[in-house]
């Protein structure tokens, strides 16, 4: 507890002394520009474009738009002025909702004011004008006068049909007289200022008179309200406002101009983020870099009547929480400090991260006090962030994200920091991943905003090779983030990686999925999550995307359900293998197996997942899927997998190809979820035996790549093949154009009884058409007296090597046969098929084990060993106390046991004779090892 004080004491400090130095330096700078650049440093950047061609580009590029702009000005003094979307006419100052959607406004003002957006949902059937097609002062009672996308006629739509129009319009506006203000500062040029000018000062003016808006309803809408949106996270134009402001500002001023409107508006824009929001997730975040802008663009609290500058925004940015915006120092606890993730789906977790290092490069730039160190956790986070990543450096698209690159800002603004405080190995650290991004040509150095033209280092300092810079180095072989029920397994580099990552549903941006995974295979997302919909309030994603039937799943009686975007149904993480963050000297098995309660039907499952190296490079999958309600009764159970491609076909244990019928059934007219209903093309065939589903994807260009399943077979069970929508979680990087909007076959197996004892069994076994094929054949068994047991053999390519799999329920749970005895969770022997030549054993969650004349035996609590054959005999590891009895022949020299520790050996003995088994010699072991020797 002491410990705890003094760190909350030296936080509390090191924000008071963030905040002292922010004052200081705005005491002794009360010039414009501030966000961005002094003017004492205006030299140096020139030079600075000058020399860095990707940054003159971008310069050239603002010239360039905005001259484009100034030769309509010339004609019409009003050409952009006129095109903001204001009440011309009726100068309304009120504003009222109906929930989350625009509702009328009414009022008057002395001035035009500025119209509020159409609706909380951005998906709309209206295209946005394009800027020259906005007609001048528009303001009409019948609404907007738009194109529609389907059918390309002009409609007079009300405002809360047309998604996000009017406040786009205002930003795109907004962002040319951003552009013309900044040019003004650079050039010198009066033109520049007189184009920003009056857009700006008419803008301002208009929300000056404008009031808050009003929800009708009284809705949780009137507390997340905006001034210009109906999201205060969504008010990007206040970055537009304020870098005009700062740019500006001493043309402003040389004019007389009377600046009282524009800080007042600031500060009601900053009252209004302060006062609404949602205080529980990235709201917080998105909300303070908002703040930090305007705390950082006006003076001192003493400058102003209501005391309400400088101090006081940078204050409720980092310090004092109100009801629904919490400081950074408190949103920052949100954290889970161990990994470093965030309780988001991965796309909002990185864009968190981008937010919180701009909002701290924003406040070191005020006070060069080096702001990161205050807040380690930033950097953390974005060093854990590569733990999403696919092998092919794609982000995770489990609940409402998609296949994309880490920003690259996120790494350009750490070495930005690095550079300015001299951090030189963590500078060329993190410049060598970057031009390792660079290298594999997925990204390009170029600013698009402001905020990379002057925060960027002009260029990457590096010594190490590129080479070594890579994903590899950042990620481990398994990562589990608890506050997002993310499991993920990785094997293999290049074109033999694997990787599957489970996830249940837990944070925030989740989906209700159970236990869904997303599996990688031969360089692509073969089985890809299905990402969102439209928006989060379309049907599409409401009844679809976001249920259970888009995801990799199981679903009880066609109805598994919960509420699914803030969401707290995670699953526990049982067993595991290998320890996350380590890479193990055995590396040919990874697994994991999650428990999850559904709780729609009150049910039980469980899913064991286990990567497995075949005796080449490539590998394969398994997916055991348990599923169960707690009630028993009659019920169904049906396992569903998407995979990317083009077909879909079932053939049966022979290899025969079977023919499909086809179906009604898995329709809401059914009794199922509606998400059912977006499946189309739905055939099925009732079959009992094993059998193997077949996805083909084909490529222009490439050899088929694909997708053979070994199924189970099980009495009476159903295989439909349908056609689900298409995956809005997959990209260039993660699938061939070909599907990217093409609808993904989808494999269902139906039971028509609990699937608990039987349960799904699926070796899923990727390959490329004439390529090597790791697997000959797959068969399932099961024990008459031991029902929870699983045996499947997987026959390897070379048809003599057999990996044989006996997975039970739990770690208490019992398999016997003959000879054989486990009573534990899981054990994969690999050995040859015709003189029982073992090449490895691996054993997880294991008490005791018996085959083939070995014996190994837990001293306590179950272990995971490892053992493979090596020239000598057998490299060992285990994580607890063993005893091993191993087969001995008599007149034999005694094995001797090595122990290693941190690489040396530590000590060695002979084994000795099991007095109760002359055919065995005995070795105790103690403790924990990483490598035993077993030598002849």
């Amino acid at each position: 507890m002491k410990l705890r004080i003094n760190n909350n004491l030296k936080f509390l400090f090191l924000v008071g002394l963030t905040l002292f130095w922010v004052l200081c330096s705005t005491a002794q700078q009360s010039e414009h520009p501030r966000i961005y650049i002094t003017n004492d440093s205006k030299e140096a950047f020139l030079k600075t474009i000058e020399n860095t061609s990707w940054k003159k580009e971008l310069v050239d590029q603002k010239k360039e738009k905005v001259e484009k702009y100034l030769k309509l000005v010339k004609k019409d003094s009003k050409w952009l002025v006129s095109r903001l979307q204001m009440n011309w006419k009726t100068k309304h100052n009120k504003v009222f909702l109906k929930g989350g959607k625009f509702s009328h406004s009414e009022g008057s003002a002395p001035v035009a004011t500025v119209r509020y957006s159409g609706t909380r949902d951005w998906a709309t059937d209206y295209n946005r004008p394009k800027l020259e097609n906005v007609q001048p002062y528009f303001d009409d009672s019948r609404g907007l006068y738009l194109q529609h996308k389907k059918t390309k006629k002009m409609e007079w739509v009300h405002p809360s049909k047309a998604g996000f129009t009017v406040e786009k319009i205002n930003e795109q506006i907004m962002g040319i007289a951003e552009d013309a203000a900044f040019l003004y500062w650079l050039t010198g040029k009066k033109k520049y200022a007189e184009l920003a000018t009056p857009i700006f000062i008419t803008y301002m003016d208009g929300m000056h008179y404008r009031d808050a808006p009003i929800d009708l309803e009284n809705s949780t809408q009137q507390n997340i309200s905006g001034l210009a949106t109906f999201e205060v996270i969504h008010e990007g134009i206040v970055v537009s406002l304020v870098t005009a402001y700062d740019f500006l500002y001493d043309y402003l001023k040389a004019k007389n101009t009377n600046l009282d409107n524009t800080v007042a508006v600031f500060q009601k824009w900053g009252d209004q983020i302060i006062k609404n929001g949602i205080p529980d997730n990235n709201w917080n975040l998105f909300q303070a870099r908002f703040l930090t802008y305007i705390g950082l663009v006006l003076d001192k609290n003493e400058s102003y009547k209501n005391g309400k500058g400088t101090e006081y925004f940078l204050d409720h940015t980092f310090t004092t929480s109100t009801d629904r915006q919490l400081a950074v120092k408190e949103s920052l606890l949100v954290y889970d400090h161990e990994t470093g993730i965030w309780p988001e789906s991965p796309s909002y977790s990185v864009h968190v991260i981008t937010t919180l290092l701009r909002i701290f490069t924003l406040l070191d730039h005020a006070t060069n006090n080096n702001e990161f160190l205050n807040y380690p956790i930033v950097e953390k986070a974005a060093l854990s962030s590569f733990q999403y990543l696919f092998p092919n450096g794609y982000t995770l698209g489990f609940g409402d994200a998609n296949h994309k690159i880490l920003p690259p800002e996120n790494f350009e603004l750490l070495i930005s920091n690095y550079q300015k405080y001299n951090e030189k190995d963590k500078e060329e650290l993190i410049s060598g991943l970057l031009s390792k991004m660079i290298s594999d040509k997925l990204y390009t150095r170029k600013a698009s905003d402001f905020f990379q033209l002057f925060f960027y280092v002009n260029e990457l300092k590096t010594s190490k090779s590129i080479k070594e810079s890579n994903i590899e180095s950042l990620t481990s072989p398994t990562f589990y983030a608890p506050n997002v029920s993310m499991f993920n397994q990785r094997m293999g580099k290049g074109d033999d990686a694997l990787m599957v990552s489970t996830v249940g549903s837990f944070g925030n941006h989740a989906h209700a999925n159970g236990i869904s995974m997303e599996l990688y295979a031969n360089n692509y997302v073969l089985g890809p999550d299905s990402g969102k919909g439209p928006s989060y309030w379309h049907p599409t994603h409401r009844e679809y995307y976001s249920r259970f039937p888009a995801h990799n799943t199981v679903i009880v009686d066609g109805k598994s359900d919960y509420a699914a975007m803030r969401t707290y149904n995670p699953y526990k993480l049982e067993n595991y293998y290998p320890e996350i963050g380590e890479t193990p000297a055995f590396n040919k098995v990874s697994f994991s197996m999650v428990s999850f309660f559904e709780p729609e039907t009150v049910s039980d499952q469980q899913r064991f997942t286990a990567l497995i190296k075949s005796n080449t490079n490539k590998g394969y999958i398994v997916d055991v899927f348990r599923s169960k309600k707690q009630k028993v009764g009659k019920q169904k159970h049906e396992y569903i997998y998407h995979n990317l491609g083009q077909s879909l076909e079932i053939f049966d244990s022979k290899n025969k190809l079977i023919k499909l019928a086809t179906t009604d059934e898995l329709s809401s007219k059914k009794g199922d979820l509606k998400g059912y209903d977006f499946y189309k093309d739905k055939k099925k065939v009732i079959l009992s035996n094993d059998l193997q589903a077949l996805f083909k994807l084909k490529s222009e260009g490439n050899l088929d790549n694909l997708m053979r399943l070994w199924v189970k077979g099980s009495e009476n069970q159903t295989i439909y093949s349908v056609k689900s929508p298409k995956s809005n979680a997959i990209s260039k990087g993660t699938a061939p154009t070909e599907v990217l909007k093409e609808p993904m076959p989808t494999l269902i197996l139906k039971r028509d009884e609990a699937a608990w004892k039987n349960p799904f069994s699926v070796v899923y076994n990727p390959y490329m058409e004439n390529g090597e094929n790791p697997i000959e054949k797959v068969t399932y068994a099961s024990l008459d007296n031991y029902p929870n047991t699983q045996l499947i053999d997987v026959l390897l390519d070379d048809k003599e090597t057999i990996d044989r799999i006996v997975l039970n329920a739990s770690e208490n749970d019992v398999a016997a046969k003959d000879a054989f005895f486990q009573k534990g969770l899981l054990s994969i022997t690999r050995e040859s098929k015709t003189n029982k030549k073992l090449e490895y054993l691996f054993l997880s969650g294991m008490e005791k084990y018996e085959n083939e004349g070995w014996d190994i035996i837990t001293s306590g609590t179950p272990f995971t060993l490892s053992m493979e054959r090596n020239k000598v005999g057998y490299l060992i590891a285990t994580d607890g106390p063993i005893t091993i009895n191993m087969p001995f022949v008599k007149g034999d020299k005694p094995a001797e046991l090595r122990l290693y520790e941190n690489g040396e050996m530590v000590s060695k003995r002979k084994g000795t004779r099991n007095r109760n088994n002359d055919n065995q010699l005995v070795f105790k072991i103690e403790k924990a090892y990483k490598k035993i020797e077993i030598k002849y």
